[in-house]
């Protein structure tokens, strides 16, 4: 039996981070993701950015991780925003009503986000 992989890469600017995250996230992974975030949080960070890209499943423990960081963020005064995340997971935001969470970013030379606006 395999055991689901997630990597992850945290890139500091400031009080801003772009997380990016490439693999599964599960019931095994989701508590990697929540400890991820909620470190960002201990350390200042008042925006967090999270990369989806390379995310090839997400279930309702994952789901659950970044509502939980979301609602710590705002509690901060902070912000949580998920990026590029795959139809299927967008549909499940969608229908969980947590497409709040979705937000349009672009990066810059330096592989940090840039908030559109």
């Amino acid at each position: 039996m395999t055991l689901p992989q997630l990597n992850v890469a945290r890139h500091d600017r400031d009080t801003d981070t772009l997380i990016t995250l490439v693999g599964e996230i599960d019931l095994v992974t989701a508590p990697l993701v929540r400890e991820v975030l909620g470190r960002c949080l201990y350390d200042g960070i008042h925006r967090i950015d999270v990369d989806l890209t390379a995310v090839t499943f997400c279930d309702a423990s994952g789901l659950n991780a970044f509502l939980l960081a979301s609602l710590l963020a705002t509690d901060a005064g902070g912000t949580l925003r998920l990026h590029h995340p795959s139809r299927a997971m967008t549909r499940v935001l969608d229908i969980t009503g947590s497409a709040f969470l979705l937000g349009q970013v672009r990066t810059t030379g330096e592989g940090m986000p840039q908030r559109q606006g």
